[in-house]
């Protein structure tokens, strides 16, 4: 790879990061799922290339970090929205008592059916 394939490479790499970023910061998974492609792409394309410029280099490193950081915190956002759901819908479908001994009952509500209404 020349040396300004490298510097387009890496121009690319840098604006596609602020793109992801940006797309995780505004819940645009889909987004964020195309950009990873060519995220890789360049990264494999820049990977190969020894980078002399350190500068670069943390530029580089603080961005893919940050953009890292925010797809844990999204993706963790995403598991705990999926154990709410998950909550309500138990909730919904039994209900959990406790006797006097302090022994737990389930009661299924779904087998339970339809209320009938008579005149």
């Amino acid at each position: 790879m020349r040396r300004d394939e490298f510097q387009i490479a890496l121009e690319e790499l840098e604006d596609l990061l602020d793109a992801e970023r940006t797309a995780v910061l505004n819940g645009n998974i889909d987004d964020v799922g195309r950009l990873f492609d060519q995220k890789t792409r360049l990264l494999e394309q820049l990977g190969g290339w020894d980078a002399t410029n350190a500068e670069v280099s943390t530029a580089l490193r603080i961005k893919l970090e940050r953009n890292q950081n925010l797809l844990e915190s999204a993706a963790d956002g995403v598991r705990s929205v999926a154990r709410r759901l998950s909550a309500v819908r138990r909730v919904r479908e039994s209900l959990d008592t406790y006797d006097a001994r302090g022994q737990r009952t389930s009661v299924n509500l779904k087998s339970c059916g339809a209320l009938e209404k008579r005149a």
